[in-house]
């Protein structure tokens, strides 16, 4: 259980975020207090009119006329003020999630890779989508309501002392009763708020997950258990929403309401109490009223610890995402001069408690190419992934061009070094911006490098060329096209060093044909990192390297590995003989 010393200092840093809105905020500052003033002086009109002019029998009609139109210009002066600052503060509050999110989204691009592995897409959703909402209200509701409140709170006890300070004494008894209702409301609902908050995202990863696995839940009939899940944390963020209103049902209406009555009532004992004349009818009219006016704002300025709350925990949560540790990459800015790679002694684990690779030495030559080949869980794509400088290494050191990788920029790492994966990512926009990925790249550019790969054709065939639009994740290409689109995509500015992570394991024979002759293309200014599934693809490589367990098990050519008779030898007789097979099945299927 946390009190407010240990909720401000992220309420300081949301509150940081409205700094560039200070000025229109001072403005709706102003606007209130002006409000408040025009809201409090109405009681004080008709208090004079009942002593001065009810109580005497004299009702000149001028006066009373005047009296009463300033009592509605008072109201409608309010009512047009409070218009005027709400805009201004939802104008602030607009900016300010607009910023938020900005800086969050940045955040998350800039995470290490291994944030990812273990974060639920769902939970960054909810961060960057309802976190910054909960916030937003902060400034909309929680802000403008506890200044509207205090200044009519404030306007309303000038009032009242200018009246009678008697009277005045016996309504304030009121705030140390709500103080005490306001302690308790938040050292019970902070803990609610929170689980409110998690259920919320564990509802958005539900959705997500489900969303993208969509083909397979149905494949396999799984839609009650996955609907299951899903209402499960739904039913609990609806137990914990009840909590929350039951909290307020007992906590603030009801006994704010009875401390009212119990204020009224110490009024009206003291005007019976005391002799006549010393507490005009009037004034009791005009505390009366007040008594009134104030039990509202006094339940906002409570109710609003739960926003205050919700804003505060999703600030909180959205802080953590962008307080956490960014991928982080060298100062040295010069674009590889070659491609030569080299590893020393590589170890690394995911976790500590398991090295995935071991001891990995190897030299390979600008401008040659090197195979990686293994049975799956080997290691060949987490060598990729520590080549492309996403994860830190457990032991030894990976030089690129001679220099150390961590030591390189992000841009000089980024524009040297370019990898296509096996399940390539396909944007719902269209076919040139797929291929240039924002970059200054020209139409010739492209259409260049989808000749290159094989993919002019069909580009030219589309209703808008390379301006059509592909549809959610590439839906409307082959599996082949969306393989060929992401080699493009590296292919329109040829990297020093190009990994390809199994680009042919689920692709035709004739997409194959093509992505080997681009490859062709392109050798003679890059080194290929080719990570295999298909043996027959490497047989030209200059050095295969054999990776069982996280270690290098075998390394040569094709033609000395299979004169070794080793791992790679059985692997290589493995795949021919399934290649017979299917073969032979395929001509009975044909005879048949």
């Amino acid at each position: 259980m946390r009190n407010f010393g240990q909720l401000w200092p992220t309420l300081k840093r949301l509150l940081a975020y409205g700094s560039p809105w200070r000025k229109p905020m001072a403005i709706g500052v102003v606007l209130l207090w002006v409000a408040a003033a025009a809201e409090v002086s109405g009681p004080l009109l008709i208090s004079y009119f009942i002593d001065n002019m009810v109580a005497k029998g004299d009702l000149p009609w001028r006066i009373v006329a005047g009296l009463a139109a300033a009592y509605v210009c008072l109201q409608l002066l309010a009512a047009s003020l409070h218009y005027a600052q709400s805009l201004l503060f939802n104008r602030a509050a607009v900016g300010v999630v607009q910023q938020l999110r900005t800086d969050v989204m940045d955040a998350a691009l800039r995470q290490p890779l291994s944030e990812f592995d273990v974060q639920p897409v769902g939970q960054l959703i909810s961060r960057v989508t309802n976190d910054t909402e909960v916030i937003r209200d902060l400034y909309v509701t929680v802000v403008a309501t506890v200044l509207r409140s205090a200044a009519l709170i404030g306007a309303m006890l000038v009032a009242m002392f200018s009246l009678d300070w008697r009277m005045a004494l016996v309504a304030i008894a009121i705030f140390p009763a709500v103080l005490v209702v306001m302690v308790i409301y938040q050292r019970y609902s902070t803990p609610i708020v929170r689980r409110v908050r998690g259920y919320l995202a564990d509802i958005n990863d539900g959705f997500n997950e489900v969303i993208n696995g969509m083909s397979v839940i149905q494949q396999f009939r799984q839609q009650a258990r996955f609907g299951e899940r899903v209402g499960e944390s739904s039913r609990s963020h609806y137990m914990a929403r009840m909590q929350t209103l039951r909290l307020d049902g007992f906590l603030l209406r009801p006994l704010l309401s009875l401390f009212s009555s119990m204020v009224l009532c110490g009024l009206l004992m003291m005007f019976g109490l005391t002799s006549t004349g010393t507490i005009e009818v009037g004034v009791l009219y005009a505390f009366i009223s007040y008594l009134g006016r104030l039990n509202e704002p006094l339940i906002e300025l409570t109710t609003q610890q739960s926003m205050l709350q919700q804003a505060v925990v999703a600030g909180e949560r959205v802080f953590e995402l962008m307080d956490k540790p960014r991928q982080t990459y060298g100062q040295d800015a010069v674009p590889l001069q070659s491609g030569a790679i080299a590893f020393d002694n590589v170890s690394f684990a995911y976790r500590d408690d398991r090295l995935v690779l071991q001891d990995i030495n190897l030299t390979v030559p600008s401008r040659s190419f090197i195979a990686l080949v293994g049975h799956t869980g080997s290691g060949k794509s987490t060598l990729a992934s520590l080549l492309m400088g996403y994860y830190p290494l457990t032991r030894g050191e990976i030089r690129l061009d001679g220099r150390p990788l961590p030591s390189l920029s992000h841009s000089a790492l980024r524009q040297s070094v370019a990898m296509v994966q096996q399940d390539p990512v396909v944007m719902a926009d269209t076919l040139f911006a797929n291929v240039a990925l924002g970059r200054d790249i020209s139409e010739a550019q492209v259409w260049q490098a989808l000749e290159t790969v094989q993919l002019a054709e069909m580009a030219r065939g589309l209703s808008d060329g390379i301006y059509t639009r592909l549809g959610e994740q590439g839906n409307n290409l082959s599996v082949g096209q969306k393989q060929l689109l992401a080699l493009a995509r590296v292919l329109v500015d040829t990297p020093q060093i190009l990994i390809l992570d199994e680009a042919t394991a689920n692709i035709d024979s004739g997409t194959e044909r093509a992505i080997q002759q681009a490859l062709a293309t392109v050798r003679q200014h890059t080194t290929l990192v080719v990570i295999a599934h298909r043996l027959s693809t490497i047989v030209e490589a200059d050095t295969i390297m054999v990776l069982h367990r996280g270690q290098a098990v075998e390394r040569g050519t094709h033609q000395q590995l299979l004169e070794a008779k080793g791992r790679y030898w059985q692997m290589y007789q493995l795949q021919l003989a399934g290649e017979e097979l299917a073969a032979s099945m395929e001509e009975e299927s044909l005879i048949a």
